[in-house]
């Protein structure tokens, strides 16, 4: 049975390497860019051929990395949701995009998403707002009650007089969501209904206040907290490893000076032989 290990290890090493991470990072780059000038019928009437081969090309690379990558990991590869979506992207471009399937022509973009996986500064960002879904959850939950007991609110109040902005939940909903941005709130909204309901800034200015300063902080609170807990992970798995590799060296060191002790204690030994052997 021959064993493949040794040429798995290798690949994966070829792989790795910098330069060759670099060299798909560029490809993923300019691929973006012929995927841009595509949009472009002028550029296309004089260019189309040649950018079509390079688009080709590229995808023939990618198709090729992914090949190694799954020789290398085996089954590790299906089990890793980086790859999962890289293989994916790459399996939408390779589809041919037939008229049922014209979409998928226009999702070769994707193929730029690639970055995330090969920029670790990117893929940490990602992985942070990841880390956060559970919370965020909880935060969405929370805007949502707001925004439903304001919707209510405002379409008993306001809805007979301002049907257009109040006049049913959901354009309720909506009209909220844009005081929320602070989108034209002042003017187009609230300075109108003011001049129905003079009291109506109380409601405006709190619901302002809850939604906008106060729970959308909590996005940005959640995924801070987020990120400092992935950069302290991180800072811990590389203290580890470096107390491991100081250990190493430690022990490498120690058996130095016990061969050193040995080596000295040999030469005594080789000089008392020879001294016995010059006295007999």
């Amino acid at each position: 049975m021959i064993n493949i290990a040794p040429l798995q290890e290798k690949v994966q090493n070829f792989i790795n390497h910098h330069v060759v991470q670099m060299t798909i990072v560029t490809l993923i780059l300019l691929n973006a860019i012929l995927l841009g000038t595509e949009t472009s019928a002028d550029i296309m009437d004089r260019f189309g051929e040649e950018i079509s081969i390079v688009d080709h090309t590229i995808l023939m690379i990618f198709i090729c990395e992914t090949l190694l990558l799954i020789f290398c990991k085996g089954k590790s590869y299906w089990t890793d949701p980086w790859c999962l979506f890289d293989f994916i992207v790459i399996a939408i471009a390779i589809v041919p995009a037939t008229e049922s399937l014209s979409v998928l022509r226009a999702l070769r973009v994707l193929r730029v998403l690639r970055l995330i996986n090969k920029v670790q500064s990117m893929k940490r960002v990602v992985a942070g707002l990841l880390g956060s879904l559970a919370s965020l959850g909880s935060v969405m939950g929370l805007l949502l009650i707001v925004f439903y007991v304001s919707a209510v609110i405002t379409t008993n109040v306001f809805g007979g007089t301002f049907p257009d902005l109040f006049g049913n939940i959901g354009s309720s909903f909506f009209t909220l969501f844009q005081v929320m941005t602070l989108e034209s709130w002042s003017d187009g909204i609230a300075r109108p209904i003011m001049e129905k309901f003079p009291y109506a800034w109380i409601f405006f200015i709190l619901f302002i206040l809850i939604a906008t300063f106060v729970v959308l902080n909590l996005f940005v609170a959640v995924i801070v907290d987020s990120f400092a807990s992935i950069t302290d992970h991180d800072e811990e798995n590389a203290d580890e490893s470096t107390s491991f590799q100081t250990r190493v060296l430690k022990n490498i060191k120690e058996q130095g000076n016990e061969m050193q002790d040995i080596k000295g204690q040999l030469a005594e030994l080789k000089e008392l032989m020879l001294n016995a052997k010059d006295k007999t």
